[in-house]
């Protein structure tokens, strides 16, 4: 198998799931002009994020065959983003003030992931933390790709539908901090399972 599928799965759905740009203007637009009228933006930012899994896909996987330390690096420098990334999402607190002028279509939602640096951060860790060196680019991208879009096509709208309604739930309590740090735990439990497990992708 080119990719440890089952621990890409928990560590994609940590990452998806936790909040971050793409997730909070989807719990945003749900919250100002309902489920519906944010369909387009969903299904743009789902659509957005396969613009740059495939380039990245082939790149990487290209230079792993090529120069193996530049992908051994960037596994490590993916997976220290990550960790910083974990604990700014432990600090995060809901915020109710955001508001926009109309309801964003589906390019809007396109381009979020393209300019998402979590977005990024997450894919070339997904490549360089779960890929097997050598494994063939398109059978590993696909699967990078189809895992990815299943993850954001079940908990995308989830943040769209009923994110605002969690927010306004949990603002300013005790389970609002304990739900963030158990989000940012569980994706530094992710990458650390991979990084110290010592066994052959």
């Amino acid at each position: 198998m080119p990719v440890a599928l089952a621990s890409f799965m928990i560590f994609g759905t940590s990452q998806v799931g936790t909040p971050g740009p793409a997730n909070m203007a989807l719990m945003a637009t749900g919250a100002r002009f309902g489920f519906r009228a944010a369909l387009p933006f969903i299904g743009g930012v789902i659509l957005g994020k396969q613009l740059i899994i495939w380039p990245i896909g082939f790149g990487l996987m290209q230079m792993a065959q090529t120069a193996p330390g530049i992908f051994s690096a960037l596994k490590w420098i993916s997976a220290a983003y990550i960790f910083w990334l974990a604990w700014k999402v432990a600090n995060i607190r809901f915020d109710h003030s955001r508001s926009v002028a109309k309801a964003p279509g589906f390019i809007a939602g396109l381009v979020v992931h393209p300019l998402n640096p979590k977005a990024w951060a997450m894919i070339i860790t997904g490549f360089s933390n779960f890929v097997a060196p050598g494994s063939p680019a398109l059978q590993a991208t696909a699967i990078i790709a189809i895992s990815f879009f299943s993850l954001q096509a079940v908990l995308h709208p989830i943040w769209a539908y009923g994110g605002d309604r969690i927010a306004h739930t949990l603002a300013g309590s005790r389970a609002e901090i304990y739900l963030m740090w158990a989000l940012a735990g569980l994706t530094v439990l992710s990458v650390l399972f991979v990084l110290f497990k010592g066994e052959t992708l």
